[in-house]
């Protein structure tokens, strides 16, 4: 770009006596940036005390159909402040195997030097990244995981809402497709788009959203666009008097369930939302609103609405694999474990069971490697 004649007429209209630069030379400026910003980067990771957490997930490139992963670094800093550090963003050819994914985690771990001071890894919930982390654990010293490892493999939430969320939308499509199919009719041109927003103002209905599809893979995406649709129910309908073209409009029904529906999953988008922030913990919010979530799921199931009946059980059904081994994990943390985490943040109260963690034979002595 920076050879092209165009941009040279361009700069030149900016500033005459600005000298041009190569292509090389530009390129060589950028990767001199990056290994200066990288070297600052390992420095700020080697010199932290704690811990580093990892997540890591793939992207496609809708214009190349081409693979991306992207690994993140997060860790506390000495002021007790939340990092999160970009280490990698490479291009992974196909097949998106485990092995191939495992291979290239394991070469950011070990380009960054960090292999050894991790404490977890998130990834979204799939069978290709269940073996993939049997296979960085296999690569990892077993003494340097936190209990061995067993606390090692995390799952991210909100992918997990997502895929519970799914499975309950699967129970009122139809519905879903009316609505998905009049926004899609109705945002096609921007023709359409007036007419649209001019029949909203003959009602007297705000704009203040505009019509957007959703993305299939992402149910929060799904239900902005039903709740947006949903404040111009009354134009969809106008609108199907004056255009003959339009015949996928809602039924009355359609529009009643969407609107329980978006009822119940408002506290699916907020949770999902709050579980997708960066600048702040969420682990230590994942319970309280997991609870709050199984609660509205029991009083979805005794709903006096068919399809909202079917939505909840489908989406208790999709939680009882995370549910089983949540149990399998909670044996970590009998009674005796937690009162030996009291001890360790309260020595002065219970000194003696926190001398008994310190001798070399306790069997509360891995309780420490949390710390």
């Amino acid at each position: 770009m920076v050879e092209h004649r165009g941009f040279r007429t361009f700069v030149n209209s900016l500033q005459p006596l600005f000298p041009h630069v190569s292509r090389n030379t530009i390129k060589k400026d950028i990767l001199g940036i990056y290994e200066m910003e990288k070297s600052k980067t390992q420095q700020v990771l080697e010199g932290n005390q704690g811990r580093i957490a990892i997540t890591t997930d793939l992207w496609t490139a809708s214009n190349q159909k081409r693979g991306y992963m992207t690994v993140t670094a997060h860790f506390i800093d000495e002021s007790w402040t939340l990092q999160s550090r970009i280490i990698r963003f490479i291009y992974l050819p196909c097949p998106h195997t485990a092995e191939t994914l495992s291979e290239a985690l394991m070469s950011c771990l070990l380009d960054w030097n960090i292999d050894r001071k991790l404490s977890t890894l998130t990834v979204d919930n799939c069978t290709t990244n269940d073996a993939m982390i049997h296979m960085i654990c296999d690569k990892l010293p077993c003494s340097s995981l936190m209990l061995g490892g067993s606390l090692f493999h995390m799952r991210c939430c909100a992918h997990i809402l997502n895929l519970i969320v799914r499975a309950g939308l699967s129970a009122i499509e139809t519905g879903i497709e009316a609505i998905r199919d009049s926004v899609a009719f109705w945002t096609a041109t921007p023709k359409r788009v007036e007419k649209f927003e001019e029949a909203a103002r003959q009602l007297k209905v705000p704009c203040t959203k505009k019509l957007a599809l959703d993305c299939v893979t992402r149910w929060n995406s799904t239900y902005i666009m039903l709740t947006t649709a949903l404040i111009y129910k009354d134009v969809f309908a106008r609108l199907k008097q004056r255009k003959s073209a339009y015949k996928t409009l809602p039924s009355d029904h359609d529009w009643m369930l969407v609107t329980k529906m978006c009822d119940k999953l408002k506290l699916f988008y907020s949770v999902t939302e709050m579980f997708s922030g960066t600048k702040y913990p969420t682990s230590n919010m994942y319970f309280p609103k997991v609870c709050e979530i199984r609660l509205l799921l029991d009083e979805c199931l005794l709903s006096n609405v068919e399809e909202i009946n079917v939505m909840a059980a489908n989406m208790v059904q999709q939680t009882l694999p995370f549910i089983q081994s949540r149990k399998k994990q909670s044996k970590l943390m009998r009674k005796n474990h937690r009162y030996a985490l009291l001890n360790q943040a309260h020595p002065g109260i219970y000194w003696d069971l926190f001398s008994v963690m310190l001798l070399d034979n306790s069997p509360l002595k891995p309780i420490l490697e949390f710390a």
